[in-house]
């Protein structure tokens, strides 16, 4: 599983939210500021988001506040450390 990150913008509610389900769940991610990093802004734009935040997760991608999806990508995340530990 890649590593979750979520692209975030300043004042957003629904980034807030995602990242409190994020830890709330355990997860392993990094956030990034859209409005201080502008390689991270033209990677969203190329994406076709233009609205934070912006979920990335290797192929996976989304937009908005997304709980379903979030529950996926850790459930994924938690899978693949846990199987890595086993081996």
């Amino acid at each position: 599983m890649s590593e979750i990150t979520v692209y975030t913008a300043p004042q957003c509610p629904q980034c807030t939210m995602t990242k409190k389900l994020l830890d709330k769940r355990g997860a392993d991610y990094t956030c990034v500021d859209l409005s201080t990093d502008s390689d991270a802004l033209a990677l969203v734009r190329e994406l076709g988001y233009s609205a934070a935040p912006v979920v990335v997760a290797g192929d996976v991608h989304f937009s908005s506040f997304r709980p379903d999806a979030l529950d996926r990508l850790v459930a994924d995340q938690l899978a693949s450390t846990a199987a890595a530990a086993a081996a």
